[in-house]
């Protein structure tokens, strides 16, 4: 059950989530800018703000709950 933080729920492909807004409960974080389906060690990059102010941050995938394909959003934990 440890890797269960590291897959994605359901079938998300890596292409399907690059460029999609991440939003958490309190409002948006940033944009996918890399998503892997690596099997026991699926993750999202995450760009968290302007080119000078940004950071990329490394998130599980399993914290995601839910994507929304139309809207372009993948909503998290």
């Amino acid at each position: 059950m440890a890797t269960a933080i590291w897959a994605f729920v359901g079938h998300v492909t890596e292409r399907q989530l690059d460029g999609f807004e991440l939003r958490a409960s309190d409002g948006s974080i940033g944009t996918v800018d890399k998503a892997t389906y690596d099997v026991g060690a699926s993750y999202i990059v995450v760009d968290t703000g302007p080119w000078i102010f940004a950071k990329r941050v490394l998130l599980p995938a399993g914290v995601i709950q839910r994507v929304e394909r139309d809207a372009g959003v993948v909503h998290v934990g």
